[in-house]
């Protein structure tokens, strides 16, 4: 039986977990916002889910539980460590999967990427608000040059270093999150560069599959996007790990041929 075959098969049976974990997980949130609105009174603007939380796709194995924080002028490293502290006490299993975006009123300080911002202005649920701040919306140009600068960079020295695997042993459990997304990420990328819109892994590959793109494999992607639905370890999807650079370079040629276009 196929990768391709066993992920799809499991990844039927799998979506009454995953929205098990992801009530869970909202639930976890919802908590959190509470003890922050505490901690943090007048000072917080808002709390909200972003991510797949947001804008579905939650996996009960593979998802972050991604929550932005909107602050008058900032978190200083304590508020974080309380904040964490807070998250922790609340459930240590699920503290391990938050991941928190963070800025301020004028959304010029923190950490809260480019591409989180607009996830934030189109699907962003508010846990907690005091007054909603709609900061500008990144532009398509914005959206490329971003894309095409630290997260194109890291993701193709990662697809580098996987493809130079030379057993399956040597992918760790560890890593296998990443080796997954390492597969998963030119449909987000290409689905982000040619729209400038954020979305799930779902609709970036449904995107892609409708509009399909010189030398990206879209078998292999689907195959990966199985296996996240399913939950299943991506050992299966090891020996495609050669056709990572080639993902790499059917991204990089979308962008060369972007640039040619430009007037």
């Amino acid at each position: 039986m196929t990768a391709v075959t066993f992920c799809a098969i499991t990844a039927s049976v799998t979506d009454a977990p995953d929205i098990l974990a992801a009530n869970a997980a909202r639930d976890f949130a919802k908590g959190l916002a509470s003890h922050w609105q505490v901690r943090l009174g007048d000072a917080l603007l808002g709390v909200y889910l972003i991510g797949s939380l947001a804008h579905g796709g939650f996996s009960r194995r593979y998802s972050d539980i991604d929550v932005a924080v909107v602050v008058e002028a900032g978190l200083t490293p304590a508020d974080l460590d309380a904040m964490r502290a807070d998250a922790a006490a609340l459930s240590s299993e699920l503290a391990a999967k938050l991941s928190i975006f963070w800025t301020d009123r004028t959304f010029s300080a923190g950490r809260f990427p480019l591409l989180d911002r607009a996830d934030y202005l189109d699907h962003g649920v508010a846990l907690v608000e005091r007054e909603r701040i709609a900061p500008a919306r990144p532009g398509l140009a914005e959206v490329r040059a971003y894309l095409t600068g630290k997260p194109f960079e890291a993701w193709s020295q990662g697809a580098a270093e996987f493809a130079a695997l030379a057993a399956p042993t040597m992918l760790e459990p560890k890593s296998y999150k990443s080796y997954l997304r390492a597969h998963l990420y030119p449909a987000r990328f290409a689905y982000s560069f040619m729209t400038g819109r954020v979305g799930s892994n779902d609709t970036a590959v449904e995107w892609l599959k409708r509009r399909p793109l010189p030398g990206f494999h879209v078998p292999l992607i689907r195959a990966a996007l199985d296996c996240r639905r399913a939950a299943a370890d991506p050992i299966a999807l090891f020996p495609a790990r050669d056709a990572l650079p080639r993902q790499v370079g059917a991204c990089a040629a979308l962008v060369e041929e972007s640039e040619a276009e430009r007037p």
